[in-house]
């Protein structure tokens, strides 16, 4: 919050001049001894600039006027900050009122009246009647309580600045009258402390500890539908080890000291692939770095995530879990298929065909499957669709059914090829598909056409 102390203005400002302004020369240090004194009196004056600060509320009396739009926005920091909030205000959004409910602030339900301000440390004026807010903003003036007044900046003794918030950091920026330019530069400080653009360094407790691997859903493939999280733990990790079907796009942003492993590409040697997978993880950590295991969807829908996190942690390696944005869910709707809509499906099954339904080892009880009514979503199961489509409808499931698949969906490459249960199997050779590709079977389908 920037706060340009009262009775300030007369005095000396040491600081940046903000550069729409030009500087005077400064009386009794940069003019001649005979020039000292009172300054030209055609010197162009600078604005003044805010002096930023943190307050500490927590426990404090805040005393906000006003239950609107602008209460409504700015008091879950306040009661965040631990803040003893009491608000004026005959009437109150269904938000504001939420949290007088919860006990979360002290709500007198009438208008400001002198003396109100009595005992604050900061108060918000932000009632629709100007007059009121004139009165209340003299009355902090004259006790001296911080005041930000929504109605006129000028009047006000402190300023609220756009703030944002990553891993810890809080982001504040004042540009004076212009909150717009205020607001973009946070978005732009805190999407580079999340992606990693700017390079914060840890100088206490790191995002992914050396020793520790954070296994990260890095989601359906576009790298802008990894979590906020997923690509902090990213930009800090010193090793990589990265699945096929993760977004590749992101490794190119890592830094150039950061070793990327493709996992496709470790010798198994006398190690099943999944084995050896776990063998380098093993050995990575054991070596003091910090590990990121970045995959695709979420590692722990059809990931084998938790065989990992299982391995680590009989070697004793500390495990975090980041989950992604699943294929499942994802790539249906970048294709317009919604996998539940009303009076069309009122649930989704998820299965992994990558084992033929009449393979000793399926999991699946197909049977059932086939009675379902809603929606069917299908992964790693291109090579396998033909014969899963002739289980469905031999067990019941209609062969009109309509039948989406979606390849290399949220890509630039993404595409979409309809059939039916009936057709399904001979469309996809037709067309080339080639995993990675979701299929979708119901109803939900034409809704997305």
């Amino acid at each position: 919050m920037g706060v340009p102390p009262p009775g300030e203005a007369k005095g000396r400002v040491r600081g940046t001049i903000p550069p729409t302004t030009r500087t005077p020369r400064r009386v009794g240090y940069d003019q001649p001894p005979d020039q000292q004194g009172e300054p030209h009196p055609m010197a162009e004056q600078p604005a003044l600039a805010a002096y930023p600060v943190g307050l500490r509320l927590a426990g404090r009396r805040v005393v906000v006027l006003g239950g609107g739009q602008v209460a409504q926005r700015r008091l879950p920091s306040l009661i965040a900050a631990g803040a003893d909030v009491v608000l004026v205000s005959p009437s109150a959004t269904p938000s504001v009122e939420a949290m007088a409910e919860a006990g979360e602030l002290r709500w007198e339900r009438r208008r400001y009246r002198e003396g109100d301000l009595d005992g604050a440390w900061y108060a918000l004026i932000s009632t629709d009647d100007p007059e009121a807010n004139r009165t209340a903003s003299a009355e902090a003036e004259a006790r001296r309580v911080w005041a930000v007044r929504s109605d006129d900046a000028e009047a006000a003794t402190a300023w609220t600045p756009a703030t944002g918030r990553s891993e810890g950091v809080t982001v504040a920026v004042l540009t004076g009258q212009d909150p717009r330019r205020s607001a973009a530069v946070r978005d732009a400080v805190v999407e580079g402390l999340r992606d990693g653009t700017i390079a914060a360094p840890h100088h206490r407790e790191p995002a992914v500890r050396p020793g520790s691997v954070a296994l990260v859903g890095g989601g359906p493939g576009d790298p802008d539908l990894i979590t906020v999280r997923g690509r902090r733990l990213l930009a800090a990790a010193d090793v990589v080890i990265a699945d096929r079907l993760g977004p590749r796009d992101l490794l190119d942003e890592l830094p150039p000291h950061v070793e990327v492993i493709d996992a496709a590409k470790i010798p198994y040697g006398r190690f099943m692939a999944q084995e050896a997978i776990n063998a380098a993880l093993i050995e990575h950590a054991k070596a003091g770095k910090a590990v990121v295991r970045l995959k695709g969807g979420d590692p722990f829908v059809f990931g084998r995530g938790k065989e990992e996190a299982e391995a680590l942690a009989e070697h004793g390696i500390p495990v975090t879990v980041v989950p992604g944005i699943s294929s499942s869910i994802s790539v249906p709707g970048a294709a317009g298929i919604p996998v539940t809509h009303r009076g069309v499906a009122h649930e989704f099954t998820v299965l992994s065909g990558h084992v033929a339904p009449d393979d000793p080892r399926s999991l699946v009880d197909w049977a059932a499957v086939a009675k379902l009514r809603g929606t069917l979503v299908l992964l790693m199961s291109v090579e396998k669709i033909g014969a899963i489509a002739e289980t469905l409808v031999r067990h019941g499931r209609d062969a009109e059914t309509p039948v989406a698949v979606i390849q290399e969906g949220t890509t630039a490459a993404q595409r979409r090829v309809d059939a039916t249960l009936a057709t399904v199997g001979e469309r996809i050779k037709e067309e080339g598909i080639r995993p990675p590709a979701v299929i979708v079977i119901g109803d939900v389908v034409a809704v997305g056409r």
